[in-house]
């Protein structure tokens, strides 16, 4: 059983947003400092969104059972929240068993990634008082996925542009 090294949880869990990133029909870009609080940047028809990940094996659960939490420090969690951020800013969790030899499950055809990705919008969050850390709750059902990534873009698409008007309807 390999206990895994921080190196390996941040590779692993750029390499989940990677793949579903390509699945959703988006770009990505990754950056070599963080210091914006950015690990990678999505991009899909000109819309961007931005993504600090992390990787944990043991997530803390709320008692409804359906929702993890994950505490940011809050110098992150400000970089991501900011008004003026052309790119909105989520955190990502991907939640591995603790195992690291059980990760990648391999056959003839396939390899098996053994993990869950979930998402928290942090963009335009209210300021964190008082603390180091900031509790984000991430429930089941933002799931880093293709449907999550879509409603990312959809989010980050209104926000700078307003809501799309379907064709042939008047804007009040």
């Amino acid at each position: 059983m390999g206990e895994p090294a921080t190196w390996q949880q941040e590779q692993i869990s750029l390499a989940y947003v990677l793949g579903v990133a390509t699945q959703a029909n988006a770009t990505i870009a990754s950056w070599n400092v963080d210091k914006d609080g950015v690990d990678v940047t999505l991009k899909r028809d000109h819309c961007l969104v931005e993504l600090q990940m992390k990787c944990t094996f043991d997530p803390q659960l709320l008692a409804d059972g359906t929702t993890r939490t994950f505490d940011l420090d809050v110098a992150t969690y400000d970089k991501l929240r900011g008004p003026r951020r052309t790119a909105a800013g989520y955190l990502g969790l991907v939640v591995v068993p603790r195992d690291v030899d059980t990760w990648l499950v391999h056959d003839s055809e396939s390899v098996l990634m053994r993990c869950a990705g979930f998402y928290a919008q942090i963009q335009d969050l209210p300021e964190a008082k008082g603390n180091s850390y900031k509790t984000i709750r991430l429930p089941n059902a933002q799931r880093l996925n293709i449907h999550g990534l879509d409603a990312m873009f959809e989010y980050s698409d209104e926000r700078l542009f307003g809501p799309t008007v379907p064709v042939g309807e008047a804007i009040a």
